[in-house]
This record gives structure tokens, C-alpha cells and sequence, in this order.
């Protein structure tokens, strides 16, 4: 019987490499304000059931990664409810269309998520409109603008940092217990910035380096009620994020360093996701999975 085949890729070149004519953008970044658009999979994500029936929330689903796996998620048969914040409405709404696409129910929270009470509101009404809650993707993360020495961290700037990257994962997974049983899965978003931090980026690389703790620990606690959690490490991604936080030669080059010599698109990452998410990972638990484009983890 012939088979049919994929032409093969050459990984390298498989994305969009820099130079990228690309202004930079204040804080949210959006991905509709974007000259060159990232690619979160809609003309290419092919999906075959494997998260038929689970009902899923993930944090900063408005664009990028977030965008990226609730496409993918629908796709493969899930739910999804998401949060954005305000100033990201223009982004949900593209979200919520693709879901919506994919044949799936689709929610759409704003949210700050440096609020404990707010992160309790979220699982709440994302529990409330799906019917319940499988999955917590905990993927939304703050920033901020990349400076040229230690003393220009600013405090509030940093604490700010620190509750929305990693204080919201434990009120998040706090209140998703309540809703989560066997089966179900938490996949947290650490970085290859937890192990290669850059010093520009200080705050946003300390609290990824605390997810992978917290994510390892969190693993050998709730392992015990059939819930896995393991975490997905991106090295660079082309996302809003980018022109958000870097000046402008530094997003015009973004991702050159890397071995592949190009950041990652959103649609790259998402496979990660599904795998972990899946059964297909049910033996997955405490893992931290590297999707760098050849960057050590360690």
C-alpha cells in the first residue's frame, strides 16, 4: 500500500529569521500592532482528538504561546476559557475567533492576575462557563522594559514581576483544586531565562527560575491525587512580548544568537503543550520540557 509523506523541513529555516522590520511597542504588547505577524498555527495545526472533551484554562491566552496552544487545544477537541488583560482586548477577540473556528466553546476573561482575589474570580467563572475544569495552563507573565544596570530595577516593578509570574500560580492552582480531579494536568511556562539568565531581564528570569522549583515540588505533591504538573521552557519566541520589552536593534535581531539562528514561533511550542496535556504523557510528571532551538537547559 503506498504511503503518503511529508517533505521533510529543514528546522532552520522552518520560521521567520531576523533581521525583522519591527518598531518596539509599551506595555501590553499586542499582536495585532505586530509588522510581522507571529504564527500560532491556524493555517497549519492539524489536530486528531486527543483533548476531546476536556474543558482548559490558560492564563495571557490573547496572543503568542497563550493564543498558539488554545488553537491547538480546540483543535484537538477542548474548551478553552483564557484571560487578557484590558489593553489586550484587540488580541482576545482574534482568540476567541479561532476557538471558535475550531468548533469549541471559548471564553474570554480580563483579568489582572497580580490580584489574589482576581486569580480566584478567573478559575471560578472559566469552571463556571465550561462546566467544569481538566487543564490550567499557567502562561501569562509580566515583562518589563530590558535596563542597562541592577540599580534601575525598580521595586514596585520587580514585586509587580513577582505576583504576576509566579504568586498567581499558587492562588491560580489553589482555587483550580476545587475543580480538578485524576486525570487532570497543570502545565506551568518557565524559560531558558531560569537558566541562562540575562541581566537586563532580571526580575522575569528569577521568578522562571522559582516556576521550575515550584513546578518540580508542586509535581510530587499532587501526583498523589492523579493530577501531573510539569512546565514548558521556551528559549526565544516571536511574540508581542519582543518589541514590548527590547529596544530596537535588539527586536530587529531577536534570535539570531540561537543555534537554529531564529526565535520560535507560538505554533512551535504548542505540540509541547498537547503532548503534556494529553494521555499520551501520562507518565510526564515534574518534567521541565525545553523547546530552545538547541539552548541547554542547565
Amino acid at each position: 500500500m503506498a504511503t503518503q509523506t511529508t517533505p521533510h523541513v529543514d528546522p532552520r529555516h522552518a520560521g521567520k529569521k531576523p533581521p525583522f522590520d519591527e518598531k518596539t511597542q509599551p506595555h501590553p504588547g499586542l499582536e495585532a500592532a505586530m509588522r510581522t505577524k507571529p504564527d500560532f498555527g491556524e493555517e497549519t495545526y492539524v489536530g486528531f482528538g486527543r483533548l476531546a472533551g476536556r474543558r482548559a484554562l490558560i492564563t495571557g491566552g490573547d496572543s503568542g504561546i497563550g493564543r498558539a496552544v488554545a488553537l491547538a487545544f480546540a483543535r484537538e477537541g477542548a474548551d478553552v476559557a483564557f484571560t487578557y488583560l484590558p489593553a489586550e482586548k484587540p488580541d482576545a477577540d482574534e482568540t476567541l475567533r479561532v476557538v471558535e473556528a475550531a468548533g469549541r466553546k471559548a471564553i474570554a476573561i480580563e483579568a489582572d492576575l497580580s490580584d489574589p482575589a482576581t486569580c480566584e474570580r478567573v478559575v471560578r467563572d472559566a469552571a463556571h462557563g465550561l462546566g467544569g475544569l481538566d487543564l490550567l495552563v499557567n502562561n501569562a507573565a509580566f515583562q518589563g522594559k530590558a535596563v542597562q544596570s541592577f540599580e534601575e530595577l525598580d521595586p514596585e516593578r520587580v514585586t509587580h514581576t513577582f505576583q504576576v509570574n509566579i504568586l498567581a500560580m499558587f492562588h491560580l492552582v489553589r482555587a483550580a483544586l476545587t475543580h480538578l480531579a485524576a486525570g487532570g494536568s497543570v502545565i506551568n511556562v518557565a524559560s531558558i531565562q531560569a537558566y541562562q539568565p540575562s541581566a537586563a531581564i532580571l526580575d522575569y528570569a528569577a521568578t522562571k527560575g522559582a516556576i521550575v522549583s515550584f513546578t518540580k515540588g508542586l509535581a510530587k505533591e499532587l501526583i498523589g491525587r492523579g493530577i501531573r504538573v510539569n512546565c514548558v521552557a521556551p528559549g526565544p519566541v516571536w511574540t508581542p512580548i519582543i518589541p514590548q520589552s527590547f529596544d530596537a536593534e535588539k527586536v530587529r535581531q531577536d534570535g539570531k544568537d540561537n543555534p537554529m539562528e531564529r526565535p520560535a514561533q507560538p505554533a512551535e511550542l504548542a505540540p509541547a503543550f498537547v503532548f503534556l496535556a494529553s494521555d499520551e504523557g501520562r507518565f510526564v510528571n515534574g518534567e521541565i520540557l525545553g523547546v530552545t532551538g538547541g539552548l541547554p537547559l542547565g
